[in-house]
């Protein structure tokens, strides 16, 4: 992974085109720590506190029931959704505020997200989503991380309403976590370190641990969808193949749980079995070697067209 910084700044050196300083990504970094473990679950409490008072509901029960996420609501799920999608406002206002630079360097080198290019992705993640299911055919089915009954759910007005949440928020959801640990993360420690294996290790270590306690199979499955993410984002110049392989996994882990199993088994899985190693290995290794190979062919860009030189990118206006 040697940069050609002659092409222009790589994804993940963007940050090294806005305001110097070794201290902005540092800072940066911890903001983002200290923005969704204390700021935001704050702030985004009080409208649901606000919704549950109107309702005629006890608050401070509501409010228990809504972070309770080993007994998951539709309205649980919703809080989570929209927490995480914080993560783009977030994001933003680091790269502006801390950097100098235009949100849009978030999304890609373009810089903003390169729309076609997404659909594109999404395709892909769908024939990498056929090599998954091939695969999960052939593991004992003990290996399974979700505990599927093999008969499906009844449709019930609890189904129907968590079936709008994951379908209306789980992309932004996805995307707010693309933004956070691919988008900013990855720019800072690419700052930081000047590195692409720094730029995806430490995120999608970051990433699996952001997850909390899970047995070691679980956390090296995070850890390795993190790194693939990391991959696709860095070898494409942008978060569109992380976003569409994030949001296309969440639909599948979320639809699979509404028609066979339960939320609360998808929220905190418990498996101890290595056995869904090769399945996640699969479908990521599989849209990674797709999303290289199709982005090449259709000449993605990779880097900026501005020359690779500290704070170019400030107040630039790219050509598009």
């Amino acid at each position: 992974m040697a940069e050609d910084l002659g092409q222009g700044l790589p994804y993940h050196l963007v940050q090294r085109g806005g305001r110097p300083g070794v201290w902005r990504p540092v800072l940066g970094v911890g903001a983002l720590v200290v923005s969704f473990v204390l700021v935001v679950p704050l702030l985004i409490q009080v409208p649901f506190a606000i919704g549950l008072e109107l309702a005629g509901r006890d608050v401070a029960d509501g409010l228990n029931q809504l972070l309770d996420f080993d007994d998951p609501t539709p309205l649980g799920l919703a809080y989570l959704n929209i927490s995480l999608a914080c993560a783009i406002p977030v994001a933003w206002l680091l790269t502006r505020a801390l950097h100098g630079l235009r949100p849009g360097w978030l999304a890609s080198i373009a810089p903003r997200i390169r729309w076609s290019w997404m659909l594109v992705c999404f395709g892909l993640a769908f024939v990498a989503l056929f090599a998954t299911l091939v695969v999960s055919a052939m593991v004992p089915a003990s290996a399974e991380d979700v505990q599927v009954s093999g008969e499906l759910n009844e449709f019930t007005s609890t189904t129907r309403d968590y079936l709008l949440v994951i379908l209306l928020l789980t992309p932004l959801q996805a995307a707010g976590e693309e933004y956070a640990f691919r988008g900013y993360l990855t720019q800072a420690f690419g700052n930081v370190f000047g590195k692409a294996w720094a730029a995806v290790l430490f995120p999608a270590l970051l990433f699996a641990l952001a997850h909390g306690s899970q047995s070691a199979p679980v956390f090296f499955d995070r850890f390795a969808f993190g790194v693939v993410a990391g991959l696709a984002v860095v070898l494409t110049g942008g978060l569109e193949a992380g976003i569409a392989m994030h949001v296309l996994n969440n639909w599948l882990a979320f639809g699979i749980a509404l028609a066979f199993s339960d939320m609360a088994s998808t929220l905190n899985p418990t498996g101890d079995s290595w056995w869904t190693i090769p399945v996640t290995l699969t479908q990521s290794l599989v849209f990674l070697g797709l999303v290289v190979w199709v982005g090449r062919r259709m000449g993605v860009r990779t880097a900026t067209e501005t020359p690779a030189e500290p704070g170019v990118l400030v107040g630039s206006r790219p050509r598009v």
